[in-house]
């Protein structure tokens, strides 16, 4: 337990000292793929939010999630990458495969879906290499370039309004 807490701190720090390093160079390029981080934690309609993005004009194929769970049971089995807290590192890395793929991935939009900061959430988004990040307001300003004020639970509210300021910003 003791343990769990000094790593957590550990990777908060080292994320909040690379989130003040941040240089925010959103790219103007037309939105084609899509990446998500999701919180499955109090997020459960995972699929409602991918076809809700579909139903915008996303390719489903250009669609990539990546779950956060914070306990995962030992024999559970998943049709899609999760990962939890004890595939972080002391030094601020991810170990597992599935993270490491996603994180260098260059999305043009990743949206971080989730309204509470958990340090490896915060990590994954902070080091992914997409173009423009959008998330929610209640999380660290410096990690999204566009954030939406609302909660996880009302995701039709959040897809609205993102694609509404997608369309302004030219970028669909």
């Amino acid at each position: 337990m003791f343990l769990n807490y000094f790593k957590d701190f550990s990777t908060k720090k080292i994320v909040k000292n690379n989130l003040s390093n941040v240089k925010h160079l959103a790219s103007d390029s037309i939105i084609k793929t899509v990446g998500i981080i999701f919180d499955e934690s109090y997020f459960y309609e995972r699929e409602d939010l991918v076809k809700e993005l579909i139903r915008k004009g996303i390719d489903e194929k250009n669609i990539k999630v990546l779950v956060f769970k914070d306990k995962i049971k030992k024999n559970e089995v998943f049709d899609y990458p999760v990962y939890s807290h004890k595939d972080l590192s002391w030094t601020g890395t991810v170990d597992k495969k599935e993270v490491k793929d996603f994180i260098t991935e260059p999305f043009d939009l990743l949206i971080n879906y989730y309204d509470t900061e958990k340090v490896a959430l915060l990590l994954v988004s902070n080091l992914s290499k997409a173009g423009f990040k959008v998330g929610f307001a209640s999380i660290d300003k410096r990690l999204n370039h566009f954030m939406i004020d609302t909660n996880a639970e009302n995701y039709k509210v959040f897809m609205s309004e993102l694609f509404k300021y997608l369309k302004i910003l030219n970028k669909i």
